[in-house]
């Protein structure tokens, strides 16, 4: 018999996890507060439920993917949240950038009820979910960790145990700030190329093919090519919400990061251009502003 996965959060990653999941094989239960989202899943072959509780009753293991601290603790905790079940051996796996402490009261809430909860950021944007171009950062119950080992693989190309509750959302920390200081420079090195004279598909082809690319060139490259963001699989306000998350991680470890606040400036910037919905290689266009270029 197939596993059931039930996910809480069908947004741009949860959905598109879902409809991997579900050609993997596996029954899908999932809720989400938009309809929408709700009649999406179902679309696809998924059942939806009326709450998280009822998603853990339905499922043998729970995926969270959640916007907001608000959100993670109305989930975990709440009075249908997935403690509510009273569901001994429940495994969930929560996939969100959050602070560490909020989630750390959510495994205390799931382990009063019998539960586990692990700590499981995800590396990757919704379109690299869509192709399965996610990388799991897993922390928590190694054996809870062990039992999920078919389930990730039905949505992600890798994943990674690192140990103790919280380490994952660490490892996520520290991606994440390579991740917005990589989106800017590639977004300065593409203004600096167009203004130069340089073609954008030209200095694509050229630069992913030598020693200055990075993942981040390469995926959000073809965007700044176009100089269309429209279609956000990372958008701007979202990179300032789990920037802020980064920032205050630093703070508590005592680590300077100077390159990482630089690079606040420009999201910061977008925000004021109103490009808050917009993909975050819009920091392309905030750049080539600044520089002058015209297209």
């Amino acid at each position: 018999m197939a596993k059931t996965v039930g996910i809480v959060g069908l947004g741009r990653m949860g959905s598109a996890m879902a409809g991997n999941l579900i050609e993997a094989g596996f029954e899908v239960v999932g809720r989400d507060t938009d309809e929408a989202r709700a009649d999406a899943l179902a679309a696809m072959g998924g059942k939806v439920a009326e709450s998280p509780c009822a998603v853990a009753e339905a499922a043998d293991c729970v995926m969270t993917s959640l916007p907001s601290v608000a959100a993670f603790e109305a989930v975990t905790a709440g009075a249908d949240g997935l403690a509510a079940a009273n569901k001994p051996g429940l495994v969930a796996f929560d996939t969100s950038t959050l602070p560490i402490a909020v989630k750390e009261a959510g495994r205390k809430a799931l382990a009063e009820a019998g539960g586990v909860l692990l700590d499981t950021p995800l590396s990757g944007t919704g379109a690299q979910a869509m192709t399965r171009d996610l990388v799991v950062y897993a922390s928590g119950d190694t054996a809870a960790i062990a039992s999920l080992t078919d389930v990730f693989e039905g949505f992600s190309r890798a994943h990674y145990d690192l140990g103790a509750f919280g380490n994952g959302s660490r490892m996520k920390f520290v991606a994440n700030l390579l991740v917005a200081i990589h989106n800017v420079a590639t977004g300065e090195a593409f203004a600096l190329g167009i203004k130069a004279g340089l073609d954008p598909e030209t200095i694509y082809e050229v630069i992913s093919n030598s020693a200055a690319t990075s993942r981040i060139f390469e995926v959000r490259g073809p965007q700044m090519v176009a100089g269309d963001y429209s279609k956000a699989s990372a958008s701007i306000d979202m990179q300032l919400k789990d920037m802020k998350v980064i920032g205050d991680f630093l703070a508590e470890t005592g680590c300077a990061a100077p390159c990482f606040a630089a690079s606040g400036q420009i999201y910061n910037a977008a925000l004021a251009q109103g490009r808050v919905a917009e993909d975050t290689a819009s920091v392309c266009a905030v750049l080539e502003g600044m520089a002058g270029v015209e297209r």
